[in-house]
């Protein structure tokens, strides 16, 4: 999280909350709300993250953005403050994936899963909601597929 938060965001809003589920307890409420392709590995993982995003993230920007009033920016704007939210929410979940891998972690970033039912579990009583979650570990060489194919520079990108 302190390599995390060392990522830009705009107006610095840092909307992303992170929950790691890491006890079994834990992890048997996560598993109710797994799609059947997810349990084993979720269950193996020593970690699995789960990627929110704050919807009440524009109350702190007075103290994340103190140099102008972006709170207003945002307050009574619910299209805005999705967009915002989720937009700076995923780029900051890509940061974990980043500096997780940097510190030497596999991760496995998926989306199979109920969101509805996770809120409801993990974020029940506040206004953060899903993204996608993310195990986190060490995985056994043996059994990791190799990494697949990339698009070359001139696929993906140009330059004007």
């Amino acid at each position: 999280i302190d390599l995390v938060k060392l990522g830009p965001t705009s107006a610095n809003c840092s909307p992303a909350r992170f929950l790691f589920v890491k006890s079994g307890e834990a992890k048997l409420k996560l598993k109710a709300h797994l799609s059947e392709t997810n349990v084993a590995k979720t269950m193996a993982a020593p970690v699995c993250a789960i990627i929110g995003y704050d919807l009440d993230f524009y109350e702190y920007l007075p103290r994340l953005f103190p140099h102008t009033d972006a709170k207003s920016w945002f307050a009574g704007d619910d299209k805005k403050i999705f967009e915002t939210a989720f937009r700076n929410g995923t780029l900051q979940g890509a940061y974990l994936i980043l500096a997780a891998r940097a510190l030497g972690l596999d991760c496995g970033p998926m989306s199979g899963f109920d969101n509805a039912g996770v809120d409801r579990t993990f974020f029940s009583g506040t206004n953060v909601k899903s993204n996608f979650l993310c195990n986190l570990g060490y995985g056994d060489p043996s059994v990791l597929m190799p990494r697949s194919p990339r698009f070359a520079f001139d696929e993906m990108a140009r330059i004007l």
